[in-house]
């Protein structure tokens, strides 16, 4: 596919949503699989502009922050889109998180109003809110006065109002009435592309979350590419199983499919059945995921009664994908033009990404090129200077996608956007002389043996090839002798038993001696971020307990 010229859309999401509207009124916008819920975007549109009614009759007004803390409920979607017309900021809350995490996050952004389910599976949303506000069964709604949560305003529940100082969402639908169309223009007209119409909280594996904010050119412009490099149109259907609190759903999934007219399945949180089942009955021409999720619908026990004839093209993100992984999908899920892609937050997120015609071995060993706009650069962490092709620094951006801050956070954002607005990553990574990035691992997590720098990222590819290892993750552990040694986290293959001289035995003569892993620790699971991340940090923490004894003396 020929690369188009760049252009910036220096437009907000409303005018965004308003010209999808006009190119495809009858197309289907938003399915939700497990609902039965279906919505045209003329019909999505409707929906977008009652709640954002509603919302100003709740009390809404320009940059006030709205919380939004739900699995992917079919509201999500509309919400997203009625604060952004109205030049409200949408505060993506993990749906992972717990009372301290919960009340850091709400105090920190100072955020205003609170959209929220009440439970989900074994997650009581109500009794985790209970423990920060115990205020909310007994003061009334337009009363509600927080001590601890000073900004609070207005909590809304989407599936019901439990409480007497909960709103339920048909309240807010409900209160649209009062708002007339005077007055929804006139808020509508105080919107600016450069405001701030996102906060997403970094997912924190490492220190506290910061408070990312993001314009509608940030997030506009990476959806529209990030479609275009999957060859969205209008006929196709991505299945979203993806959280929306995330970038990963809602800039990846969510933008690139309003910016090119498709349609988003959504399903509430990942399940392979749910998966599978949607793309079977939906005809679904994508889906997203990292490499986990795509593991666990592969060797669901029914996968092949599924028909996955229509899948073409989805993101893997989150983490690299090893090569045995990328064939299944490819050959098994008949995902030929999937494409990787690599960012962070606070580049809004997407950086670089493969192409939909890229061969298989960009794939693996790759994260692409540089989005258009974007210039993406390998310097040397001690000098700044760009480093020669091929070789390895830390990875930098400028460019459109640059977020304007983390809130009420000076110091923190002046430490990774530098004097010439670059954003640094904190990544390793090598750019080829096509501009092909591949990332090394992180500055943190190097491990330095005996002054020998080791990156992670070689060894857990090179193990991953072993028979029998499912998953595997590859961390530091201080040593007396030689400052850091390395150890390996794996994950067996069902009914595989492995020793640590089986892996040892399958390194030596293979890889270097002083990259085969001295501690080697079978787990069952890796932990995780709510979006499906890996914490390394937590390995690390592990790693101390398990291991340091032996490394003492």
């Amino acid at each position: 596919m020929e690369e188009e010229i760049f252009v910036l859309r220096n437009k907000t999401l409303g005018q965004l949503l308003d010209e999808t509207i006009g190119r495809f009124p009858e197309v289907e916008a938003l399915v939700h699989a497990e609902k039965n819920i279906r919505l045209t975007w003329s019909e999505f549109g409707r929906d977008v502009d009652r709640l954002a009614k509603g919302l100003l009759a709740l009390g809404v007004r320009r940059g006030d922050k709205i919380g939004v803390w739900a699995t992917n409920v079919p509201c999500w979607v509309p919400l997203m889109f009625a604060s952004a017309r109205i030049g409200a900021v949408l505060v993506t809350v993990n749906t992972s998180y717990q009372a301290h995490e919960l009340e850091y996050l709400l105090r920190q952004s100072e955020c205003e109003y609170l959209f929220m389910i009440d439970i989900y599976r074994d997650h009581d949303f109500l009794n985790i809110l209970r423990e920060v506000l115990p205020e909310i069964d007994s003061l009334p709604r337009d009363g509600l006065v927080c001590a601890r949560l000073p900004h609070m305003r207005r909590i809304v529940c989407f599936n019901g109002a439990p409480l007497p100082s909960l709103y339920s969402m048909d309240d807010v639908m409900d209160m649209a009435e009062s708002i007339s169309g005077i007055e929804y223009e006139a808020a509508k007209s105080q919107t600016r592309p450069e405001d701030v119409v996102n906060m997403q909280y970094t997912s924190g594996t490492t220190g506290f979350p910061k408070g990312v904010m993001l314009t509608h050119v940030n997030i506009l412009n990476n959806g529209y590419w990030i479609g275009r490099h999957q060859k969205f149109t209008s006929q196709d259907r991505i299945c979203l199983p993806v959280p929306l609190f995330h970038c990963f759903g809602c800039v990846l999934g969510v933008m690139a499919i309003v910016n090119h007219g498709c349609t988003m399945v959504l399903i509430d949180a990942f399940n392979p059945v749910q998966v599978l089942t949607a793309l079977d009955r939906e005809r679904c021409t994508g889906v997203y995921g990292v490499p986990t999720m795509f593991l666990s619908i592969l060797e669901y026990k029914n996968f092949a009664r599924y028909n996955l004839s229509r899948l073409r093209t989805g993101i893997m993100a989150g983490s690299v994908c090893p090569a045995p992984l990328m064939r299944r999908v490819i050959k098994e899920m008949n995902m030929r033009e999937i494409t990787i892609c690599y960012g962070l937050t606070e580049g809004s997120p997407v950086m670089t990404q493969t192409r939909a015609d890229d061969d298989f071995e960009r794939k693996v060993t790759t994260v692409g090129r540089a989005l258009p706009g974007i210039d993406v650069r390998v310097i040397s962490p001690e000098t700044g200077r760009e480093m020669p092709r091929g070789q390895p620094g830390e990875v930098v951006c400028a460019g459109y996608n640059i977020m304007k801050g983390y809130y009420n956070m000076p110091e923190e954002t002046a430490q990774v956007i530098d004097a010439d607005g670059r954003l640094h990553t904190g990544d390793l990574g090598i750019m080829d002389k096509e501009g092909y990035l591949t990332i090394t691992g992180r500055i943190k997590d190097m491990i330095i043996r005996g002054g020998e720098n080791i990156y992670p990222i070689e060894i857990e590819e090179f193990l991953s090839g072993m028979e029998g290892v499912l998953d595997v993750q590859v961390v530091a552990v201080p040593s007396y002798k030689y400052g850091e040694e390395v150890a390996a986290f794996i994950i067996p293959k069902a009914g595989v038993a492995l020793t640590p001289k089986d892996v040892r035995d399958h390194c030596r003569g293979n890889i270097a001696w002083h990259k085969v892993p001295r501690h080697i620790a079978f787990v069952g699971s890796f932990p995780l971020t709510g979006s499906g991340k890996i914490q390394k940090f937590k390995l690390r923490e592990m790693a101390v307990r398990m291991f340091a004894e032996d490394e003492s003396g």
